[in-house]
């Protein structure tokens, strides 16, 4: 068995971004993937209370009840929509108002008399991102709204201990940050994995698998010229939208490296493109390639901790996504991206994500020379 040539295997890559650049569809996935999914990610799906509608029913018509009034307002809330009482079944079933405030009357009168007065609250669960943050949001305004007219003070009773919280990270607590970093921590793991393992269902489907057989080439140079070709097309792609999209359209801090990202990049592209050799192998054309993405990817993004924190996940679920290289590529891009952690933060997650790269990489070389056998049969 002969050593593989290195030149081989950059001429071998050479075709694999000729074949690319004749690929539109994947040429505009790639260019989307990096640019306009980004920014949708970020700004389309907000997490966040912004402009919630909100009507009141004031059947008190008070100094306090018109002082509760006028504290909702942008860019949490809409300006309230003053209603009766009578269309406010109406309204929310009509979806026209996500909360619904009623303040009954006498209201003003049974706050000075001491007295606890009933004021209702109704929400529309559907927007279930929305729902119990602008509940909490709403009874804070009001409160300290009472409070300020009868005490002068926004905040109740003093109490025994003084909770002073500091947000790291984020101060601002915007969801765009979060989303559009996410959103290019993902689309790494499925360009990659569909443009490899695209590439060798294209050889396959064209019949130009046969014409590297009769090369003096071995399996192994074919998966390295193809993992370095398109992993060097998802390298540009992310080093583009951290620069351009997230930095400067999204204006979000970068708080680590870039390099340390690249280069850790680099190393989870040898995982998810060996992933995608191997279903690449398992499927006999592109649309049973496509099945498997979806019984692949979807997991690999939302089990991993990208969408949501692993310890909210169930034990067993956490455990069995040990074996994925996306849980310490997530975490390990978490760490540099958004608190800065350096290498000496992050070699153990790289240390695991490059081993179990490197165990992909293998049965997807055996799969690899299975499949090259059946073909040349």
């Amino acid at each position: 068995m002969r050593l593989p040539s290195l030149s081989n295997i950059f001429r071998l890559g050479l075709k694999e971004l000729k074949s690319l650049r004749a690929d539109k569809t994947l040429m505009v996935l790639i260019c989307w993937a990096f640019s306009g999914a980004i920014y949708t990610a970020a700004t389309g799906v907000s997490q966040e209370l912004h402009n919630a509608p909100i009507a009141i029913v004031d059947e008190d018509q008070s100094p306090l009840s018109s002082r509760i009034v006028d504290a909702f307002y942008p860019p949490f809330f809409r300006q309230p929509q003053m209603i009766s009482l009578a269309e406010l079944d109406a309204g929310m079933d009509a979806g026209r108002y996500n909360f619904t405030l009623v303040i009954p009357a006498h209201f003003q009168r049974d706050v000075q008399a001491g007295k606890v007065p009933d004021v209702q609250l109704n929400i529309d669960a559907t927007i279930m991102s929305q729902a119990f943050i602008g509940a909490t949001y709403i009874k804070s305004i009001a409160l300290g709204e009472v409070n300020e007219y009868l005490t002068g003070r926004r905040d109740s009773a003093a109490t025994p201990i003084k909770l002073t919280s500091r947000v790291r990270f984020n101060p601002n607590l915007n969801g765009f940050w979060f989303g559009g970093v996410m959103e290019v921590i993902n689309n790494v793991t499925m360009l990659t994995i569909i443009l490899v393992g695209a590439a060798f269902i294209r050889e396959r489907e064209h019949g130009t698998i046969e014409h590297l057989l009769v090369m003096p080439l071995t399996p192994l140079e074919i998966m390295m010229a193809k993992i370095w070709a398109n992993g060097m097309i998802v390298l540009c792609g992310v080093t583009f939208a951290l620069l351009v999209m997230v930095r400067q359209v999204l204006a979000v801090p970068i708080a680590g490296s870039i390099p340390l990202f690249l280069a850790a990049a680099a190393c989870y592209l040898f995982a998810a493109a060996s992933i995608g050799i191997f279903l690449g192998t398992l499927a006999r054309s592109m649309p049973q390639f496509g099945l498997l993405l979806i019984l692949s990817i979807l997991p690999l993004l939302m089990l991993s901790g990208g969408v949501s924190p692993r310890e909210s996940m169930p034990e067993m679920v956490q455990n069995i996504m040990l074996a994925a290289p996306t849980t310490y590529f997530v975490r390990l891009a978490q760490g540099i991206l958004y608190r800065g952690a350096g290498i000496d933060g992050i070699w153990q997650d790289l240390l695991a994500m490059t081993g179990i790269g490197a165990c992909f990489f293998f049965v997807a070389l055996l799969r690899f020379r299975k499949a090259v056998t059946q073909t040349q049969v």
